[in-house]
């Protein structure tokens, strides 16, 4: 039985993680830790744990969690993942880490949209952990940077357009939808009842979203060609998921029946991924509480370009679900193992 430990645990991805760890044959929940909950169980701060995880919130302090796990998720905030990760390391545990403190490879990119690394060596050797594209150097890996959520369903829904090179890179704009737990668990005047229902905003307009580095970098490197593209998020007053909207110009004459057998090619064995038929597009409502990605694909044939439609859920597939599937991957595991939940629908 594999110990593991999530620190971080009183957010919505650690509550998440917790969901689905309980139902994995294979791996025991020990340890939990909460700097603002400690001396609290987690079921007192999430009463659906009621009964099933009862364990104490700890506070952080590494080593004392290495001694009760052998496999590390950190659930943290930017800054404070990279200020625990590499202990972790030292003392031999393989880490999955939920921020964006590993994602990007250039120092000087984080930096620019964050703030200076505190171990930039470690960026090197960190491997962006999105298991459709990346599943073998995951295996082998000791440190897997968990991607975010809108670039998961942005990524997954390009990349076998890229990687076959049937799309013009610089054309790609990307529009996005997410629900509210996106923002996380803090309280923030802008998440608060009154200021998201019945609203429907964009945010982060002008290229100003901090995922768009490591979306542009992750779909450079499936281009083999630095590119550029047009992201815009939206705020829907919905709890989770997250719909993507991505239109690009081909790069020479194709038809929707050519893409499907494209898409279905590519993720042919995929277990998470789901390429629909034609004529029909994903609905976050099809894989809320799931660890799926549901891709539509058209050639819009009055304008000439492509649309990709993708949807996940942004705490499973775009988080936590993503995260145990790596640590599955790293383990040995069954990609699968504890992951096969269908969708809460209705």
């Amino acid at each position: 039985m594999l110990k593991v430990a999530i620190v971080g645990a009183s957010g919505y991805t650690g509550v998440e993680l917790i969901r689905l760890l309980h139902c994995h044959p294979e791996v025991a929940v020990t340890c939990v830790t909460s700097e603002q909950s400690a001396g609290k169980k987690i079921s007192d701060v999430f009463p659906s744990l009621r009964n099933r995880c009862d364990l104490l919130l700890e506070n952080l302090e590494p080593v004392r969690v290495a001694e009760k796990a052998d496999f590390i998720f950190t659930a943290l905030p930017h800054k404070a993942a990279m200020e625990v990760v590499p202990t972790f390391l030292k003392l031999g545990k393989r880490v999955v880490d939920l921020s964006a403190d590993y994602r990007l490879r250039d120092a000087k990119e984080y930096e620019k949209w964050y703030e200076p690394h505190m171990n930039p060596e470690l960026l090197k050797g960190a491997v962006y952990g999105l298991p459709e594209i990346r599943r073998t150097i995951i295996a082998g890996a000791e440190l897997v940077a968990n991607p975010g959520c809108y670039p998961t369903s942005i990524i997954l829904g390009l990349a076998p357009l890229l990687k076959k090179k049937l799309i013009d890179p610089a054309s790609i704009i990307a529009d996005s939808k997410s629900g509210v737990s996106g923002a996380g668990r803090s309280a923030k005047v802008d998440n608060l009842y009154c200021e998201v229902n019945d609203g429907f905003k964009a945010y982060g307009v002008g290229g100003a979203h901090r995922h768009i580095p490591e979306i542009e970098q992750e779909l450079s490197l499936l281009a083999g060609r630095e590119l550029v593209i047009s992201f815009t998020p939206h705020l829907v007053p919905m709890d989770r998921g997250i719909l993507s909207t991505i239109y690009a110009q081909p790069a020479g004459a194709v038809t929707t029946a050519i893409l499907l057998d494209l898409y279905n090619e590519f993720y042919s064995g995929e277990p998470f991924v789901r390429v629909l038929p034609a004529g029909t597009f994903p609905s976050t409502a099809h894989v809320r509480g799931s660890n799926f990605c549901d891709i539509g694909v058209t050639v819009d044939e009055r304008t000439g370009r492509i649309i990709i439609v993708s949807a996940i859920d942004n705490l499973v597939k775009g988080a936590s679900g993503q995260a145990a599937q790596n640590m599955n991957i790293m383990q040995g595991f069954p990609e699968n193992l504890g992951l096969d939940g269908l969708a809460l629908f209705p």
